[in-house]
């Protein structure tokens, strides 16, 4: 073991849609800002306190294609990966550094419905999926009945 580790994991919220970008030989990158929220009471004040952490995450190929895909601004994503530094130049020739999280695994954890209305969609999503095996399993062993043998 080399003594070291360099591992992200991060739940928050997309600050805005996925950005694409597709390279000549096949391959893409996605990237995209997730917000993290830290929030206590301020002891002196009694007022409570949000400081908002903003992520820059990066995922390519069939990641990001899967991210560009299912993924929109506000939805909640579990990312995990690790913190790279990348060196680059501006207009104006200078030095920038960005610090970014390669993502390598990712959880979609906001349904489809809950993009549309957060307070109903984990209810709706669990009772169809309750509801079906008991709905078919009578209709099973009504067929049955009508058999012959």
């Amino acid at each position: 073991m080399s003594g070291t580790l360099n591992k992200v994991m991060l739940i928050g919220h997309l600050g805005d849609e996925v950005k694409m970008h597709y390279f000549e030989g096949g391959g893409c990158v996605g990237r995209f800002p997730i917000a993290t929220n830290e929030t206590y009471t301020n002891k002196q004040t009694n007022e409570r306190v949000t400081n908002t952490e903003w992520h820059n995450i990066v995922v390519r190929n069939k990641g990001a294609e899967i991210c560009e895909k299912y993924l929109s601004k506000g939805d909640k994503v579990y990312i995990e990966g690790r913190i790279k530094t990348r060196k680059w130049q501006d207009e104006s020739g200078n030095d920038r550094f960005s610090t970014e999280i390669q993502c390598n695994d990712f959880t979609f954890l906001t349904t489809k419905n809950e993009s549309g209305n957060a307070n109903n969609a984990p209810q709706q999503t669990q009772k169809p999926q309750a509801a079906q095996p008991k709905a078919s399993a009578p209709v099973v062993e009504d067929d049955n009945d009508d058999l012959p043998f």
